[in-house]
């Protein structure tokens, strides 16, 4: 059990870390382009502006999409484990012990689930827009 939360809060920051290196590099590259392009932006400069705000729409509707869908699971799972320790009381088994460490769980998950697409766009975009030159 120790292992696995260990393994899902380092996932979690390692996806952070990841986020908060490839963030600046792509606004970056972006406000630059966007100084460079003046009044009169290149259809090149608009597709790349056009995609910029398209991508952060989609990706903040996945990301709270994938946020509600763990939520509905981890409070599946949090009611039946309140369930089995409501009758577990009546029954000779051992009472569910560790909600706390589910809910802690089930707060990394979600939080994973969250930043997910918005983590795969950022990370593509630097790598995307560090191949490209921007004038």
């Amino acid at each position: 059990m120790r292992n696995r939360r260990n393994h899902n809060s380092a996932a979690v920051m390692a996806k952070a870390a990841e986020l908060a290196l490839a963030t600046p590099q792509v606004i970056a590259h972006r406000m630059l382009r966007m100084a460079t392009a003046g009044s009169s932006p290149s259809a090149r400069d608009k597709r790349e502006f056009h995609r910029m705000s398209a991508e952060k729409t989609a990706a903040f509707i996945e990301s709270w999409n994938a946020m509600a869908l763990e939520t509905l699971r981890v409070n599946q799972a949090l009611s039946a484990s309140f369930l089995q320790a409501f009758w577990s009381a009546w029954l000779p088994s051992k009472p569910a012990a560790g909600t706390m460490m589910q809910w802690h769980n089930a707060s990394l998950r979600i939080l994973g689930k969250g930043m997910g697409p918005v983590h795969r766009r950022a990370v593509a975009n630097a790598r995307r827009l560090g191949r490209v030159k921007a004038w």
